[in-house]
């Protein structure tokens, strides 16, 4: 008996071919894999798109970080300017006052040249003493009221708390109940600027 395996007979012409078990199946490829992938630089990557967004990202940024400065810029000027604008108003009320204080001071100057005159001529006539210093004490008022401080003394009115202060209550049976009847100091000023009520007394009421 031979020992050489047995060769299968040929084919005839034209037969169909039995499948051939040994051989390896083929592997089936994805249309996917027989594209050409592209390359880091090749078009439709994401490194195409991500230089626009991040330049846009950018110029956003770059645009609030300007705005913001100006925005601080703005700011620090206002403080300036309305610091300034406290000092300068400082300044212009002192010098206000100043200037009124030289006003009042000018308007008690003749007061007091007035009674040292009366002063030197005392000695020399002790009954001018009485007139010089009547003369003194008008032009004082005069001054005072020429300030915006008129001298009040009127009796006969109604009680008026904002004008008079009551240190006595009287029966006065000429005088209608809660009028002035005597005047113990006089007053000074008006209602919007007062500078001291009269001392009064009232008649009582019944």
């Amino acid at each position: 008996m031979s020992t050489h395996p047995q060769e299968p007979d040929p084919v005839p012409e034209g037969a169909a071919r039995p499948p051939q078990e040994d051989l390896p199946p083929q592997q089936e490829r994805s249309p996917r894999e027989d594209l050409p992938r592209p390359g880091p630089g090749g078009p439709g990557t994401a490194s195409d798109e991500a230089p626009d967004a991040a330049t846009g990202t950018g110029a956003a940024t770059d645009e609030h970080a300007a705005a913001l400065d100006e925005l601080r810029d703005r700011w620090r000027r206002a403080l300036a300017e309305l610091d300034n604008l406290r000092k300068r108003h400082a300044k212009e009320l002192e010098r206000e006052r100043a200037a009124e204080r030289a006003r009042t001071a000018a308007a008690l100057l003749p007061v007091i040249d007035n009674l040292e005159l009366a002063l030197a001529h005392a000695q020399a006539d002790p009954g001018a003493i009485l007139e010089g210093v009547k003369a003194v004490r008008d032009q004082a008022v005069d001054a005072l009221e020429r300030l915006g401080f008129p001298r009040y003394t009127e009796t006969g009115v109604p009680f008026d708390p904002t004008r008079h202060e009551v240190v006595g209550v009287v029966e006065d049976t000429d005088a209608e109940p809660g009028t002035v009847v005597q005047v113990l100091r006089p007053g000074y000023g008006d209602a919007d600027r007062q500078i001291r009520p009269a001392a009064v007394t009232v008649a009582k009421r019944e």
